[in-house]
């Protein structure tokens, strides 16, 4: 298929027009409008962001040229103040979905900010609105959408949540298909949730497909599409998403990870929260967390918890095993909640930390400035850690790393994923795991809820490696 002569393809009529002038003016090739009309239509956005994020045109050279072109003005709303009482003429909902931002007016003439000025259809639309004459002026689309989001009143918190047992859910019931308000949004994320929490549900995805944004839950290895939010919603609702997790909603092309706390019958829970662009566009991804229990509740006997306990007295590695979504991180949260010597200082490095902890430092990588895993390996020691708890052994320099602090007095609590213990032995078998098993002080297998082994050092040996 010619993209270049593909108009179904396109979002932007403006850079439609004059895409070959782009290409004759040497500020793009061929090669770079196709990429960028490929990645514009997965990702469901503005063809002139995607040449700007990718770095095929620099921001301000497509704006000159636009302006040029077009023989209308371009604006910097960075540092452009709006009259904000023409908010008022234009809603939320509608400002998100024709990607425009309304600046002044002056008599029956309304001044808005549109990163397609060339998009007749949406202009149309505004005027029969507002009521008013559209006076178009250039700006980007992410500058749009960033000071749509600071201007407007948008709400950032989920609605507390309420489960009746007795009731069964299903978020469809919520699904408006012309109803694009906010309100009707957050109405309908949450009760999303509401199902994932009835339904016990601790994952649940968000993928683009040819209908619309698939609504996915998994439980166990079992993945169930519960249903699909139409095209028309899929920016209102992942934007609204993205705000309620401090994720940068103007940002679709690199991976983001944000935290959400919401409350469910007066219990406050923890979820992160995963955004990734694929080819499709973003695929989002959330992780339900509940808060730590006791360890006395978790159907561990008094002698399994004592072999834990006194692990945490000696250098080593405490390993927690299980399948995906058995509860690994909840047992740690339990453990590291209350078994923890007082005597001990104790960190914690996390993507996200799920709950604080008392008497503990918790630390969340952020890839954003470098504070990354292999840093916070190189510094750690600094801080003259006993106990420390890092999420997943993710890389053999990690693996060797974390094994060597055992040789230095330090305990070390991780996890690892294995279906069952013939998958942890066979996993095990590999060298690169040789030495890091033999600094193992206890292990802790998660079969399920009603059933967890806890080995020492001994019943390791003798039963296992």
């Amino acid at each position: 298929m010619d993209l270049l002569n593909d108009n179904s393809s396109l979002d932007n009529k403006t850079i439609d027009k004059l895409k070959y002038d782009l290409v004759r003016d040497g500020l793009v090739t061929y090669d770079d409008i196709e990429r960028a009309l490929e990645l514009a239509c997965a990702q469901n956005t503005n063809i002139g962001q995607v040449l700007i994020n990718t770095q095929m045109i620099d921001e301000a050279v497509l704006m000159k040229f636009l302006e040029e072109k077009l023989h209308t003005p371009c604006v910097d709303l960075e540092n452009y103040s709006i009259d904000k009482k023409c908010l008022s003429l234009i809603s939320y909902q509608d400002a998100l979905l024709f990607k425009i931002l309304p600046l002044f007016i002056i008599e029956d003439t309304l001044t808005i900010a549109m990163a397609d000025p060339m998009d007749l259809f949406s202009i149309d639309k505004i005027m029969k609105i507002t009521g008013k004459n559209i006076d178009p002026v250039i700006a980007s689309e992410k500058s749009i959408l960033k000071k749509i989001n600071e201007y407007y009143d948008v709400k950032s918190k989920v609605e507390d949540i309420n489960i009746d047992n007795s009731k069964s859910y299903n978020w469809l019931d919520e699904l408006h298909n012309d109803d694009l308000s906010q309100e009707h949004i957050q109405a309908l994320f949450r009760a999303i949730l509401k199902q994932a929490i009835a339904q016990d549900i601790h994952e649940l995805y968000f993928e683009k497909t040819d209908e619309g944004l698939s609504v996915n839950f998994k439980k166990t290895n079992e993945i169930v599409q519960t249903g699909i939010i139409p095209s028309l919603l899929i920016s209102s609702f992942i934007q609204s998403l993205k705000l309620l997790c401090n994720l940068d909603p103007n940002v679709f092309e690199i991976p983001q990870l944000g935290k959400l706390n919401f409350t469910v019958d007066n219990c406050e829970l923890t979820a992160s929260v995963s955004a990734f662009p694929t080819i499709n566009g973003e695929r989002i991804l959330i992780k339900i967390y509940h808060p730590p229990l006791p360890i006395d509740k978790l159907n561990i006997s008094q002698a399994k918890i004592d072999l834990i306990k006194n692990a945490l007295e000696k250098p080593g590695v405490i390993l927690i095993c299980g399948a995906s979504l058995s509860g690994k991180t909840h047992l740690i949260y339990s453990i590291l909640s209350n078994l923890i010597p007082k005597s001990k200082n104790v960190m914690a490095l996390e993507s996200i930390a799920k709950y604080r902890i008392k008497n503990i430092a918790q630390c969340e990588l952020n890839e954003n400035i470098g504070f990354n895993l292999d840093k916070a390996m190189r510094f750690i020691e600094f801080q003259s850690p006993d106990i420390i708890y890092f999420e997943g052994i993710t890389t053999k320099e990690g693996l060797d790393f974390f094994t060597s602090l055992t040789f230095k007095n330090k305990t070390l609590i991780t996890e690892f994923l294995a279906e069952n213990m013939d998958d942890l032995r066979r996993k095990f078998e590999f060298s690169e795991f040789t030495m890091f098993k033999s600094v193992i002080s206890c292990l802790v297998f998660i079969h399920n809820k009603e059933s967890i082994e806890v080995f020492n050092k001994d019943a390791l040996d003798k039963y296992l490696f």
